[in-house]
């Protein structure tokens, strides 16, 4: 076959090389340095350029055959039974392939779900339980008592075991992750474990029955490289556990299946997904079984989902959907986009539902199997990202197994790093999140919930790891701002013309409206005077200087002195002015500029606004 990097443009160009490009590249930096500019680095220390050279030839990562959609995945999470078989009934009406049994107990239930012992006969009535796939996410240790409830009511409708296809989801694991505990030693645990699964496959299921799931992690700040190694030791200790008790590695392996966390980042989705494939598939060859397709689920971040704006979330998840399609996935739940705020309606799963159903009957995105292959991006992140992981797993393995490192809190200590790391980014705005920390909108009408979230979370044990959301320390101070009894404002005093202060007093506006406080911005100032009519007129208690560094240099310190005198409690500047000496003496006191500590500063502001 003739490579396709050798066949010139119909204009007869020759090829564009990297080289090419580069120069392009060179010309647009005017001297900065490219990889200060250019090249992206991950939580994990990988240094990703972004002008990769191609792989060419590079082999397929076997996920779903090409042409085969993915399984329509949705939650079935309410606790009233009657309004949970209709809400079942609807979904696979409006498109959706599969349920999910959400019990509350389930650590991805976020505050919902099914109760424990809920009878099937209700919520699966009229069900065609052969024609769908149906998952089971249970938690806190119920996964016995919910997949043979599950068994039972599969015998009772009278259906084959054989024809049903179901994903059990026993993951004591995971449960020790989210709970912190264990009910018992782990080897007692693993054969309880095992002696689950054999009960189904007796019983005639095909499973699979043990997941290996990453939600808990990630909701907990891992990287993408904590998370796969992770799922990849909770793997390997089912594939110990099933084992010792008997069932040889083949079958074992079959027995097992992987969830991951599809996010926002659309080439790290698609690694993430593709280098799951190539860690299990070095795990068999390890064990000296021939290398088998992997069931892996995909689940959008809960991670990144926001209170405020909740509109965009209907955007990451199109992104997070897409990602895990192209990336392989066999199934995916798209979580609604008011999931932060409670349980979500019947328009928020069609929205769901939708999101997938858009991209496979209309994108066509299942109809090529791995289509990343080649694509220097996405093979540079799933190298990167495979080799990261399989480092970790080592380590994990090195340290005793999954369990003894969730036992002694060694893992929970490397995620909380990685969560530090991306609060200092999320406080500085490096990494921005739209609608919340940027380009906020203050007054907007929340979209409607069947119930709302409990506004305290529910208490999280000692070495458990607690889930959170990125956007939380921002919507906090909103919160804060929203309860006041006066709304905070703040007076954006624009010094010059208008094209001297626009640029900053816009980025003013986001900034201290990103904390709940209302900066209107002027269409500027005659003179001082009128500046200093308006700030009285305002009746705010505080001002920030928005101009030009050079306005700045003639005009700010007397802009600065004459709203103190006009009783400004504070002034504060937009911009980092080299010289800030005769601005600091005139009462300049606090700066606001691209990388500072947003959240630091607008606690301050918050202050000096008159919120306690």
């Amino acid at each position: 076959m003739t490579d396709a990097t050798a066949l010139p443009f119909a204009t007869g160009l020759p090829p564009v090389t990297r080289a090419d490009w580069l120069k392009l590249v060179e010309s647009v930096l005017k001297g900065a340095p490219y990889d200060k500019k250019l090249v992206t680095r991950t939580y994990e220390g990988l240094a990703l350029d972004a002008l990769p050279e191609r792989k060419a030839h590079a082999p397929l990562v076997a996920g779903r055959p090409a042409g085969a959609p993915w399984v329509i995945s949705m939650r079935v999470d309410q606790g009233d039974l009657a309004a949970a078989h209709a809400q079942a009934l609807e979904d696979l009406d409006g498109g959706a392939s599969g349920l999910a049994l959400v019990y509350a107990s389930a650590p991805s239930a976020y505050g919902f779900g099914l109760p424990d012992g809920a009878d099937l006969g209700v919520v699966l009535k009229d069900v065609l339980l052969d024609l769908i796939e149906t998952r089971i996410e249970s938690g806190n240790f119920q996964g016995r008592e919910d997949v043979l409830a599950f068994a039972d009511h599969v015998e009772a409708r009278g259906f084959d075991p054989k024809g049903i296809a179901a994903s059990f989801g026993l993951n004591p694991l995971g449960d020790f992750a989210a709970h912190g505990t264990l009910p018992m030693a782990w080897p007692l645990l693993a054969k309880r474990f095992a002696e689950t699964s054999a009960i189904l496959a007796a019983r005639g299921f095909a499973g699979p029955f043990a997941r290996a799931d990453g939600a808990v992690f990630h909701a907990a700040g891992a990287s993408d490289a904590q998370e796969l190694a992770a799922v990849l030791a909770t793997m390997v200790a089912y594939l110990k556990a099933y084992a010792e008790a008997g069932i040889p590695l083949a079958e074992a392996a079959g027995r097992i299946e992987a969830a991951l966390v599809a996010d926002v980042n659309q080439t790290a989705t698609i690694a993430k997904f593709r280098a799951i494939r190539l860690l299990w598939g070095a795990v068999q060859r390890e064990c000296g079984l021939p290398e088998t397709a992997l069931k892996v689920h995909a689940t959008t971040a809960w991670r990144s989902l926001t209170r405020r704006d909740p509109y965009v979330n209907l955007l990451r998840n199109t992104v997070a959907a897409f990602a895990a399609g192209v990336g392989g996935a066999d199934s995916v739940t798209v979580l609604p986009f008011t999931q932060a705020l409670g349980l979500p309606d019947a328009f928020a799963r069609r929205l769901a539902r939708n999101t997938q159903v858009m991209l496979l009957e209309e994108s066509n995105v299942h109809r090529v199997a791995d289509p990343g292959a080649g694509a220097g991006a996405v093979e540079a992140h799933t190298d990167g990202l495979a080799a990261k992981a399989w480092d970790l797993f080592r380590t994990i393995e090195t340290r005793g197994g999954m369990a003894d490192v969730l036992e002694d809190r060694w893992l929970k200590a490397e995620i909380a790093e990685v969560k530090a790391k991306r609060d200092k980014d999320v406080a500085t705005r490096k990494a921005p999140i739209t609608g919340t920390s940027e380009f906020p909108i203050l007054v907007q009408e929340a979209p409607e919930v069947l119930s709302p979230l409990a506004a305290e979370a529910a208490p999280v044990a000692d070495g458990a790891l607690a889930p959170y959301r990125i956007s939380e320390t921002f919507e906090a101070l909103r919160d804060k701002a929203e309860a006041a009894r006066k709304a905070p404002a703040v007076f954006l005093a624009a010094l010059g013309p208008v094209a001297a202060f626009t640029a900053r007093a816009t980025f003013a506006k986001n900034f201290f409206e990103a904390g709940g406080i209302t900066a209107a911005v002027p269409d500027g100032f005659a003179d001082l005077d009128a500046l200093i009519s308006a700030f009285k007129a305002s009746g705010t208690p505080f001002a920030c200087l928005v101009s030009s560094d050079e306005i700045y240099g003639t005009e700010g310190a007397a802009a600065a002195g004459a709203l103190k005198t006009a009783g400004a409690t504070a002034v504060w500047l937009a911009g980092k002015p080299a010289d800030m000496d005769a601005l600091t003496a005139a009462g300049v006191g606090d700066l606001i500029f691209a990388g500072c500590d947003v959240l630091e500063v607008l606690s301050r502001a918050q202050v000096a606004s008159g919120l306690e």
